[in-house]
């Protein structure tokens, strides 16, 4: 009993660190999905390019959103980060130079937006 009690407690700490340690802050440029690959195959200079009408076009939101960060990884939102996303980008006055600080849990190549802001 002690040994299986023992088991349990390891079990859930390590499943309780797992889950701290996917949490993280990323920044970098917002971008919809359908330009991240100008991005992917054009690196940082691609991405400070793209602009808040382009992102808010029909067709770029209804894509979604997503961060392209300073090491050139792409990781996707999920559903409530792409509405933050939009939230922002109508709020905003900025045309240009989207950068972004994202919160969440990372999970693959997503992240579970918890809040995001326009820098």
């Amino acid at each position: 009993m002690k040994k299986l009690l023992m088991s349990l407690f390891c079990v859930g700490l390590f499943a309780g660190l797992a889950a701290i340690a996917s949490a993280a802050e990323v920044q970098g440029v917002l971008m919809d999905k359908m330009c991240s690959t100008k991005a992917i195959s054009g690196g940082q200079k691609a991405a400070m390019a793209h602009d808040r009408a382009c992102a808010t076009s029909a067709g770029c939101e209804k894509s979604g959103y997503g961060v392209y960060t300073s090491d050139n990884k792409w990781l996707n939102f999920d559903a409530d980060g792409n509405k933050k996303a939009i939230a922002a980008l109508k709020a905003s006055k900025k045309t240009d130079n989207l950068m972004v600080t994202v919160n969440g849990d990372i999970q693959g190549d997503t992240i579970k937006v918890s809040s995001l802001k326009l820098q």
